[in-house]
């Protein structure tokens, strides 16, 4: 029985695709196989002996100790895309709420009173107060092209916007996908100098923190609206409220309220909303769920943010999966404990990622523990399982 610990209230669709009879799932587990979480942070946890697989039904993993967990050989899972269509809606209402002045508005009819003629004196009146602008013909600049940021520019561009993007790392399936439409820009900054929008799609890393600070604000259109529903520390909201202040930015949208941001007329902050549909949080439990289930049983590695994918079609019954640091002479190490244990290697796939490398091996017949002990003994060896 493979036991796998939940954090958080994960989707019954997904945790439905882990049958009953091979799988434990529960809350409480103390030495879990693998475990499945949203948004609770796991930083200060104590990482059992036992656990094998962390799954995050979401697309950043901030929340997960990920280089505390490739230390042990834990493979980290997260689903992106799952999320892309529910956070490319928010990020269109971002710059709908920003351009049309709806929120200020909102609060204005909100607390018309009076007579009914007086209201309606009042509504015709405050309407001059909120004239906003449209859509079409303005140019929205968005920093990384993944799958949320392929869909926001695609969304924009039907919208009748003109789109320029930057990503260095685009994948060949997100170009594919990408609005033929779309217009590459050859850095940040040639990007924020042309845009009226900028929103960001990227993960916060060290190379991200405070990516648009206030030099690449200064260089910006007059009147340029900036949108952050990726991660909280990519905008510097100090830099951001010095230039709206000033009167150089128009509007911040936020999906990450700080107290700083809190009274100012001209920042829209929401409570983290970019993923919280139902569709998505299915889409995240299914996309995580299904690769828990095919790494528990078969070893097969995809969408993980420390070791490398990895799919080796199944030959015989016994399967040997190995996770080491990147080292030469790893493989050939390994095989010469199983050679003379006298195991017969059928098929065998090594994939590795920056420091880190899988290793997937099929054999003719089982070995036995002390073999398996002597692979995990190897120099290198973070961690090794039979399946």
């Amino acid at each position: 029985m493979i036991n796998v610990k939940t954090y958080n209230n994960i989707s019954d669709k997904g945790l439905s695709r882990l049958p009953k009879d091979a799988y434990n799932i529960s809350a409480d587990h103390n030495n879990p196989d693998a475990i499945i979480l949203r948004s609770a942070k796991l930083h200060d946890m104590e990482i059992p002996a036992s656990l094998k697989a962390v799954g995050r039904a979401g697309a950043g993993t901030n929340n997960v100790p990920v280089d505390r967990m490739s230390e042990n050989g834990v493979v980290v899972f997260n689903a992106p895309g799952a999320n892309a269509n529910a956070v490319k809606e928010l990020v269109i209402v971002g710059m709908l709420l920003a351009c049309r002045n709806i929120v200020h508005a909102w609060q204005y009819a909100a607390n018309v009173t009076g007579t009914a003629e007086e209201q309606s004196k009042a509504v015709e009146d405050g309407k001059k107060k909120y004239v906003g602008f449209e859509l079409p013909g303005r140019t929205l600049g968005v920093i990384g092209l993944g799958a949320i940021g392929v869909q926001v520019a695609n969304a924009a561009v039907a919208l009748g916007m003109r789109v320029v993007g930057f990503d260095p790392t685009i994948t060949i399936k997100s170009a594919w996908k990408l609005s033929s439409e779309v217009k590459e820009m050859s850095s940040v900054d040639e990007l924020v100098q042309q845009a009226d929008f900028v929103t960001f799609h990227v993960p916060l890393i060290e190379a991200t923190k405070n990516l648009l600070n206030a030099e690449r604000i200064a260089s910006m259109k007059d009147g340029s609206v900036i949108l952050n529903f990726a991660r909280d520390g990519i905008v510097d909201d100090d830099a951001v409220l010095a230039a709206i202040n000033s009167g150089k930015i128009r509007a911040y949208v936020s999906d990450f309220p700080a107290e700083k941001l809190k009274g100012n007329d001209r920042v829209i902050t929401l409570p983290h909303l970019g993923a919280s549909t139902a569709e998505a949080e299915e889409n995240c439990a299914i996309m995580v769920a299904d690769q828990i289930k095919d790494f528990m049983e078969n070893g097969n590695i995809k969408n993980s943010v420390n070791f490398p994918d990895i799919k080796l079609p199944r030959v015989g019954n016994i399967r040997l999966a190995i996770a080491n640091k990147n080292m030469p002479g790893m493989v050939s190490k390994i095989s010469q404990v199983l050679g003379e244990a006298g195991a017969n290697i059928l098929h065998m796939a090594n994939e590795s990622k920056n420091g880190l490398a899988y290793t997937l091996i099929d054999l003719e017949s089982t070995i036995a523990d002390v073999v398996l002990d002597q692979i995990v003994k190897i120099d290198g060896v973070l961690n090794a399982r039979l399946i």
